[in-house]
């Protein structure tokens, strides 16, 4: 009995450590919304049951000839010696978001802490020394199929969460109703949610007190928390993003957040696998749109063919912003630096152009600011409030954010890369002097486009920079033919599995001022070994 409690405290050691990870791709993974969790296991089943992990059943038959409590003693070592080479694999792993221990982790914590104990308890309490082969056999398993018991501990805890989540938002709007003078204004869209966001903010804030959603809280959860722990009575305007993956997830944030404006960045092909196809991108993107009321007012861009093209089922005012001078708001005269940009800009109801200047670069955020600037005007600022509060827009973290560190400067565009923005931000490349590296991982999410995209991201990397790294040996493989196919320097493509490897190399290939592009940085659910 004593040797078979050794044993038991060691095998549950190795299934905490193991957790750990578990835990890790269950959070990444939204808690498995739209079984995201579960693919992930079927896509890197490799990863998750390493041939050592096995062997228990190998030790376990063993007892059919060691009939006493050494065999226990035998299992206990083993597991000390798995215990050992999982964590130093977990040491070597490269982990770029960490997880987080939250309360919903700490619960499940606590389910999983009863599932185990479920069996413990009857074995120990009715232990016959006669069936240890089996008890080995049920704690190995159970221990095997770690990821699948914080699958199952995950349902078990739906309920309690429900509760949870309803708990909360009730709580956010109560206290957006209590905030009757605030106006909300939303933003969603495929590309440049956040930059937008946070652009609205900065103008907003000249004459207001505006305050936009902290980082990328865009999902449910994450508008109720910035509510509920962020948002007071000062606030004059509330700049939430919404962020989507499928069909009504953006009426469902609508519903808590309750816009009276409503703000369509660029429509294009982000997370093409999970809304199913374009059409219901775009019909997901429009439902802020068509969730404001009769007094609000939408802003669409009218250089995007699939915003023009659509017929909306309300009744709104729509203020239109692009390029093209059939807009209410659009940019002339863009001039681009190293330094920033400046155009000029236009208002239908005026014939004066007013020049603005910016610090961010790229023709995405000119899309950007025309959103902010139109909502500004919309919103009681005049020209030179604007043009002031265009001259203080922030560096927007991780969206071609410039970064010195003598002779080396980083184009930091390493957040949620797509086709236009990866584009964009390789022209912006073509601008700087100096030699000019590229690291990137490619783009995901982009369904049954992902290798398209990416090979044509290759042609247009192997025309911009003298160096390529890429981070991802099998997920690059159509940005490496690209590059290929355009005849790029094959001693100038380097791939690799790890990003700080890239960087690494990238820091001392050339001896000139360098231009390092860090083009996208996957989640760590996408890190490959």
């Amino acid at each position: 009995m004593i040797g078979f409690i050794v044993y038991l405290v060691f095998i549950f050691i190795y299934i905490i450590c193991d957790l750990k990870k578990s835990f890790h791709m269950l959070q990444q993974n939204w808690y498995n919304d739209g079984d995201r969790y579960l693919k992930w296991i079927d896509n890197n089943y490799k990863f998750i049951f390493f041939w050592f992990d096995i062997l228990y059943i190998l030790i376990a038959i063993l007892g059919f000839v060691i009939k006493n409590e050494v065999l226990s003693y035998i299992m206990a070592v083993y597991y000390l010696i798995i215990t050992y080479l999982l964590v130093n694999m977990q040491k070597k792993e490269q982990v770029k978001k960490p997880l987080a221990f939250t309360a919903r982790i700490k619960r499940m914590c606590v389910t999983i802490a009863i599932l185990y104990f479920i069996p413990t308890f009857f074995i120990l309490r009715s232990f016959d020394s006669e069936l240890l082969i089996l008890y080995y056999l049920v704690f190995g398993t159970l221990a095997y199929f770690n990821y699948h018991i914080v699958y199952l501990a995950n349902i078990i805890n739906k309920p309690v969460e429900k509760c949870v989540y309803l708990y909360y938002k009730f709580k956010a709007l109560k206290k957006l109703k209590s905030l009757n003078n605030m106006k909300v204004v939303a933003v969603t869209g495929s590309y440049g949610k956040t930059s937008t966001k946070n652009i609205i903010s900065d103008i907003l804030n000249v004459r207001y007190m505006a305050f936009p959603t902290p980082k990328n809280f865009n999902t449910n959860y994450g508008l109720i928390r910035t509510i509920n722990e962020y948002i007071d009575k000062y606030n004059d305007f509330f700049v939430a993003e919404l962020g989507a993956f499928r069909r009504g997830d953006i009426k469902s944030r609508a519903s808590i957040v309750k816009p009276t404006y409503g703000v369509l960045t660029k429509i294009g092909t982000a997370h093409l696998d999970t809304f199913g196809s374009q059409e219901n991108v775009v019909k997901g993107k429009f439902e802020l749109i068509e969730s404001l009321p009769k007094n609000g007012v939408g802003f669409l861009n009218i250089d995007d063919p699939l915003q023009v093209s659509y017929k909306m089922k309300n009744n709104i005012k729509i203020v239109w912003y692009g390029l093209s001078d059939k807009a209410d708001v659009y940019a002339t005269d863009i001039k681009y630096t190293s330094n920033g940009m400046q155009f000029k800009v236009h208002f239908k109801d005026s014939k004066k152009a007013y020049e603005v200047s910016t610090i961010l670069l790229g023709e995405p955020n000119v899309y950007n600011i025309l959103a902010g600037i139109a909502v500004g005007k919309e919103l009681g600022l005049n020209p030179e409030q604007i043009q002031q509060g265009v001259s203080k827009i922030k560096p927007i973290e991780h969206r071609l954010e410039i970064k010195k560190y003598g002779r080396i400067t980083y184009i930091d565009d390493a957040y949620n890369s797509n086709p236009i923005g990866s584009k964009m931000a390789l022209d912006v490349m073509q601008l700087m002097p100096g030699k000019k590296i590229v690291i990137t991982p490619g783009m995901i999410e982009m369904g049954d486009k992902q290798y398209e995209v990416n090979y044509n991201f290759g042609k247009f990397i192997a025309a911009s920079v003298d160096l390529a790294i890429l981070v991802g040996k099998e997920q690059t493989k159509p940005i490496q033919q690209g590059i290929k196919d355009a005849k790029f320097d094959k001693d100038k493509l380097i791939v690799v599995n790890d990003v700080k490897e890239a960087i690494s190399i990238a820091q001392t290939y050339f001896k000139d001022d360098v231009y390092i592009l860090l083009e996208n940085d996957l989640p760590d659910l996408f890190n490959e070994k």
